[in-house]
């Protein structure tokens, strides 16, 4: 058979992706919106006025009642007053007028003692001429405005004449004091005759003569008039202004519209249609964005999972964690959002950080981080008290520190107690983020409340451990996924298979040994998984049990058993030995990951010393028949575990390592192996290949550094 064409390959690719990727991606979409649909689209009411509430019913928006705002509006700008402009060239002219009238009738009386006194001048024998009352009366009509003589009657400027000077000085002060008080105060139309009463009351409790009251009355009626007139300006501005400053009537998202048990009155049913709860005809805008949402919280997901899958990162069962995980984390959150109140905030004790625990032990820290920002997002929306436009972020914010909490502590993993040393980690941060939310708010918190929030944080904190170190053995052996526990776990020598090697093959076991402390040195000078190169190291050459002494390094004080038989013979048992291996370790159900290092870590390199043994006798002979079957290397841990475990045997073979043969013995496997083709499936990059290189030398130069040569004591 020949080659699949690159078409084949790619639909191969395309199908493997969209099983691994899309598939479970749409799953997430449509659970997503499924948890969070009711968050965002509440329910609508069959209630008719007048009858009982059967439940209590919350606004879902917060929206402007703009009816009873222009009611609001129209009652300020009625009970706003006319505004009045007083004229004061009015009050002026009048209080002019009373000034003429005393001041005309002072300048009459001068007048009259004046003449009588050159008539007693000019004929001092005869007595003076004495003008009656009502000639000074006809007198003083012709010296006075007509505005005054045509109001004011003969009577009161008698009464004023007759008056001692003395008393009319006193009656002018009190009448101009009376109506100046009335003019400024402005008179208008509607009352000019309760002003006219306020003065003649001011006159009539004074002490003066009845008769001169009375003028002095009359003249004020005369001198009160209308001075305050309605200026349109100025009102329509007050009106405005007491409009503009009229607040909103709004209906806020989460208020009490009506309370179980309450009549729907007009008015409440009418807040009712408002806020669209009986409205049948739903609002699909909220359920777009939603849907818009959950699309790039979706495609942030999957960005990352494509970005695993092209790091050969990522494969079905840790495609179908993400989405357990996912389903895990925002089920718990819906949970304890049902019996979630704005009075109790319950989503303080929800163990978000399950999740992100879980991901990082099972896949990769930088997805959890991703994800922990993700879940956040889906928490702000599920508690949002059923409030479609908002979004709690107290929630979120909580959620968020609390996973990212979880991530910075889980570090270090020994076992399966660092999950709950983490545990500690998360429930001071969750303690923190509470105490913040206190020091932050408006309201005043009680000590109890305080403590109540803060235990809850704390029970999130330590469900959250309990939750992840129950549920990672589902994972680790349901779906096959390593984590770096499970590692440790194989890790430990009393491990079945690491003591078979350690009894059965000790040379097997010390070289294995080397080969995990140079493997995991340079995973970490490139960023791989360190750990599991370590542990698929210890169990690379478990093949080598079955025929334990067909390797050098297990030969001790023997014959080597290759001397004595044919070179295919011994090619066939050493090229065995990993597919021995591999069949050992899943026999005994240890990890994928462990089984393809085992497998590949020597590629389809050819067993040179018996491929040119047999050459010499056999020209004919096949390089093929002296390659190891293969598969190449797939992932960055076995092509490392595979050049580490040929330069180690080989650095091990040298008589006098030095320093610069170290370097000449790792560069030339290097690059043995990368013109052979064996680093070709793996995602190791040139740059990456590089570092390596230098990485192994170092360590190597540190195992065999020059040591100091004691002298020998002389035999005697």
């Amino acid at each position: 058979m020949g080659k699949k064409s690159p078409f084949w390959e790619l639909l191969k690719n395309i199908k493997t992706r969209w099983v691994i990727i899309v598939l479970p991606l749409v799953f997430l979409s449509v659970f997503f919106f499924l948890v969070t649909l009711n968050n965002i689209f509440t329910q609508t009411y069959d209630i008719d006025r007048f009858t009982s509430a059967k439940e209590t019913i919350r606004s879902p928006i917060t929206i402007e009642n703009q009816q009873d705002t222009e009611r609001k509006t129209h009652e300020t700008v009625q009970a706003v007053e006319d505004r009045f402009v007083i004229s004061e060239e009015i009050t002026e002219e009048q209080i002019a007028y009373v000034e003429e009238t005393f001041d005309a009738i002072t300048k009459l009386g001068e007048d009259k003692l004046h003449n009588r006194q050159s008539s007693d001048d000019e004929n001092g024998d005869n007595p003076p001429i004495m003008l009656t009352t009502q000639e000074r009366v006809e007198q003083l009509k012709q010296i006075l405005s007509s505005e005054i003589t045509d109001a004011v009657s003969d009577g009161t400027f008698y009464q004023l004449i007759e008056s001692s000077p003395s008393d009319r000085s006193r009656g002018e002060e009190l009448l101009n004091s009376s109506v100046n008080n009335v003019l400024e105060k402005g008179v208008r139309t509607e009352n000019i005759q309760s002003s006219k009463n306020e003065a003649a009351q001011s006159i009539k409790y004074s002490t003066l003569d009845n008769n001169l009251k009375e003028a002095l009355t009359d003249l004020s009626e005369f001198a009160i008039v209308e001075n305050s007139f309605f200026d349109v300006e100025k009102t329509m501005d007050a009106r405005k202004e007491a409009a503009s400053s009229v607040e909103p009537v709004v209906i806020r998202a989460g208020e009490i519209i009506v309370r179980e048990g309450q009549t729907i009155t007009n008015e409440i049913y009418e807040d009712l249609t408002l806020v669209g709860l009986l409205n049948n005809n739903r609002n699909v805008y909220p359920v777009i964005g939603l849907a818009l949402l959950i699309m790039l919280i979706v495609g942030v997901i999957g960005y990352e999972m494509h970005s695993l899958s092209t790091q050969k990162r990522l494969d079905k069962r840790k495609a179908a964690s993400i989405v357990l995980i996912s389903v895990i984390v925002i089920s718990l959150m819906k949970i304890v959002s049902l019996y979630t109140t704005p009075v109790n905030q319950l989503f303080f004790v929800v163990p978000v950080a399950t999740g992100s625990l879980l991901v990082k032990q099972l896949i990769h820290e930088r997805l959890a981080i991703v994800l922990a920002a993700l879940y956040a997002i889906l928490g702000s929306i599920i508690f949002n008290g059923d409030i479609p436009n908002s979004l709690n972020v107290e929630a979120g914010v909580y959620f968020f520190f609390s996973q990212i909490a979880g991530i910075i502590f889980l570090a270090n993993v020994k076992d399966r107690l660092s999950i709950v040393r983490a545990g500690i980690g998360m429930a001071t941060i969750n303690i923190i983020t509470v105490l913040i939310f206190v020091f932050l708010s408006f309201e005043k918190y009680t000590w109890i409340d305080l403590f109540i929030q803060s235990g809850f944080g704390i029970a999130a904190a330590f469900l959250s451990a309990v939750l992840t170190i129950g549920l990672l053995p589902f994972f680790e052996t349901g779906l096959g996924i390593l984590s770096d526990i499970k590692l440790l776990s194989l890790s430990n020598p009393n491990q079945p298979l690491l003591r078979k090697i350690l009894t059965e093959a000790p040379g097997t076991y010390h070289h294995s040994i080397m080969v995990a402390n140079l493997s995991e040195t340079a995973c970490e000078a490139i960023g791989a998984n360190g750990l599991l190169a370590r542990v698929g190291a210890y169990y690379h050459d478990i093949g080598k049990t079955v025929r334990p002494h067909f390797f050098i390094e297990n030969q001790l004080s023997i014959k080597n058993p290759h001397d004595v038989i044919e070179p295919r013979q011994s090619a066939d048992i050493i090229i065995s030995h990993p597919y021995d291996g591999a069949a050992m370790l899943k026999k005994h159900k240890l990890p994928k990951e462990i089984i393809e290092i085992a497998e590949q870590h020597h590629g389809t390199t050819l067993l040179k010393y018996f491929y040119f043994k047999e050459k010499e006798t056999n020209d004919k002979v096949k390089e093929i028949q002296y390659r190891y079957p293969g598969p190449k290397p797939q992932s960055k841990e076995a092509a490392i575990v595979c050049i580490c475990d040929s330069v180690e045997a080989a650095v091990r073979s040298l008589k006098e390592p030095t320093e610069e043969k170290i370097e000449e013995i790792v560069s030339s496997i290097v690059n043995d192996r990368l013109m052979d083709g064996q680093l070709d499936e793996s995602p190791l990059t040139i740059e990456e290949v590089k570092k390596i290189h230098s990485a192994v030398c170092q360590t190597l130069k540190g195992i065999f550094h020059s040591r100091i040569q004691y002298p020998m004591k002389e035999a005697k």
